[in-house]
């Protein structure tokens, strides 16, 4: 992966939304694209599963991963040993990407099969990558990753080692070419279509987590910790 880029010297305007690009624009229904920090964080910040997408030796790669944000900065967790990212760039110039999170709300069964469709919540993220490199920045970085996962982990785990750290790559990436795009409701049958005897109407998709369970080795005084759901 590259190498760290220079620190950023001023703050972003939190005060405005994302500015739309070209890239940022979706070519289809753009009623559902948002720019707003405030909806682009909380897609995020619900979410701890992103996808990575890069070109190496002219091919697209995407790779699913973990990720964690701090501000306007978005770290990805990767591994020193995986090739495609070590392969993928070096150099201060950093390394194009696009990232993306998604969540399914909803599955969205109309009269017609061309109708059918997801409630979803979606956030894309066009950007120059970087490795971290920064010992005090790494810390944070690996933290948030952790914490995105499940709140309050990171001060509840014993911190990497050294050797753990020289096998683990975060990327940085600045949340500046951001765009969001959400559907709701429920499905758009044509006029012609109301008549049929086909069942029309949403099924609500949830995330579920189960009762936690113990690790076989863990000391039995040591009790399900009050962060985890």
């Amino acid at each position: 992966m590259p190498e760290t880029a220079p620190q950023q010297t001023t703050s972003p305007d939190h005060s405005s939304g994302y500015e739309p690009t070209d890239r940022s624009i979706p070519t289809r229904s753009r009623d559902r694209a948002a720019y707003d920090r405030e909806t682009v964080h909380s897609i995020l910040d619900a979410a701890y599963l992103c996808h990575l997408g890069f070109v190496r030796d002219g091919a697209p790669v995407v790779l699913p991963t973990l990720f964690g944000r701090v501000g306007e900065r978005l770290y990805v967790h990767g591994s020193t040993g995986s090739r495609p990212l070590r392969a993928a760039g070096s150099g201060d110039e950093g390394l194009p990407v696009c990232l993306t999170v998604t969540h399914v709300d909803g599955l969205v069964l109309a009269r017609a099969a061309f109708h059918h469709s997801l409630n979803y919540r979606s956030v894309v993220v066009h950007g120059t990558a970087y490795t971290v490199t920064d010992p005090e920045e790494r810390r944070i970085a690996l933290d948030a990753i952790l914490d995105q996962v499940v709140a309050g982990r990171s001060k509840d785990s014993r911190p990497a080692d050294a050797k753990e750290l020289a096998a683990t790559a975060v990327v940085r990436l600045e949340l500046r070419e951001v765009s969001a795009k959400i559907r709701t409701g429920g499905p758009n049958d044509d006029p012609r279509d109301l008549g049929l005897p086909y069942w029309s109407g949403v099924v609500p998709v949830v995330p579920a987590y189960g009762t936690p369970v113990p690790a076989d080795d863990l000391d039995p005084s040591i009790g399900v910790p009050a962060y985890l759901p």
